[in-house]
């Protein structure tokens, strides 16, 4: 079974807002929301590719990311382990630089059911505040 290890992004504005992109109609977990990023490359730390990923998908470059946790998930097809890091300083304006749709959700406003699975539980602690 093929083990993918993510970089993913928690953009967050001042007024608690979470930039979300969705995913290709063609990708695993098709058109499901999901918070930017993307799989760590041979030789990279979580964190380079998280700036990288970011930098590709939606046109910022973080200037701080602080770790918030990890996610693993396992389905017929493969098994994904999630680096969540939280993003509240950047430089540019986060747009869906692959074409993708993208939108602003109040924090507590995020529907876990919207998202692939391995992000409920990040989910349900954002909702409640603890992030």
């Amino acid at each position: 079974m093929k083990h993918l290890q993510v970089a993913v992004g928690i953009i967050r504005d001042g007024q608690k807002r979470i930039f979300l992109t969705q995913r290709s109609a063609k990708s695993h977990m098709a058109n499901r929301w999901e918070f930017p990023g993307g799989k760590i490359e041979a030789g990279e730390t979580p964190e380079q590719a998280l700036k990288r990923e970011l930098q590709e998908e939606t046109g910022i470059t973080p200037l701080s990311a602080s770790a918030c946790g990890m996610a693993s998930h396992t389905d017929s097809e493969l098994q994904v382990t999630l680096h969540f890091f939280l993003v509240e300083a950047w430089q540019g304006e986060p747009w869906g630089r692959e074409g993708q749709p993208q939108r602003w959700v109040a924090q507590q406003a995020l529907v876990a059911q919207e998202f692939p699975p391995a992000n409920a539980e990040l989910i349900a602690r954002l909702q409640a505040g603890l992030i």
